[in-house]
């Protein structure tokens, strides 16, 4: 089973005027998560992602011109501030990666089930 594991951030360190939301000690934490998952071959894919003021939402449904519009399409304090996609047997295990990985980040963690 492949399971989208989203890191949510706050946004304080933003507000902070940090550009990096983690602490020495979480992403040592994350370090050592990733190591792990890495030599039991669970992490298909893993990455951090820029702040929501620097994406871009593009409509391309219309026979036009696609609509591009600077920001997130979602607005609030909360975003998606990184991702795993791992290969887990089950969802109990999946549950149990999430919560080490809340932990690890000291942020909350939205797991999802990948279709198909």
């Amino acid at each position: 089973m492949q399971f989208l594991v989203n890191v949510v951030d706050s946004g304080e360190a933003a507000a902070a005027g940090r550009t990096d939301s983690a602490t020495a000690a979480e992403r040592d934490a994350v370090s050592a998560l990733n190591e792990r998952l890495l030599a039991d071959g669970r992490i298909l894919f893993a990455g951090g992602l820029t702040a929501p003021d620097e994406a871009l939402v593009v409509d391309a449904r219309s026979d036009g011109e696609p609509e591009v519009s600077s920001g997130s399409l979602f607005v609030g304090d909360e975003y998606v501030a990184g991702f795993w996609v791992l290969d887990l047997p089950d969802a109990e295990t999946a549950r149990a990666v999430a919560t080490e990985a809340s932990v690890a980040c000291n942020r909350k963690i939205e797991l999802r089930l990948l279709l198909g």
